[in-house]
């Protein structure tokens, strides 16, 4: 084979081998440039799931806290509801020793 056939052949070759790099390269960017749309995809999803799981947490923990605040709030009332019959029910008690300490004092003012 002469020498300018050999060398020509050697060109292509060279040529084909950097259309074949190109496209090589071209190919990883894309594949590239692909793998981070769908990571972005992924974090939005993991971000998404993420954020609805946080909100579902916080609605539970507001409805324990409301069921909490109304058994403290029931059991204030009976607290009370007690607190008021015993006063009540000492409030004869508490107006005889009322009326005796002032009877001493009037009598220990004659």
């Amino acid at each position: 084979m002469p020498r300018p056939e050999v060398l020509e052949r050697i060109k292509t070759a060279e040529t084909d081998a950097e259309d074949i790099v190109a496209e090589a390269e071209a190919e990883r960017d894309e594949l590239v440039a692909e793998a981070r749309r769908e990571a972005e995809e992924i974090r939005e999803q993991a971000e998404e799931a993420a954020q609805e799981w946080a909100d579902q947490r916080l609605d539970e923990a507001n409805e324990d806290i409301e069921a909490r605040r109304a058994e403290i709030l029931e059991e204030g009332r009976e607290a009370r509801a007690e607190l008021v019959a015993e006063a009540e029910a000492q409030t004869g008690e508490a107006v005889e020793f009322a009326i005796e300490r002032f009877e001493e004092a009037v009598h220990a003012q004659t």
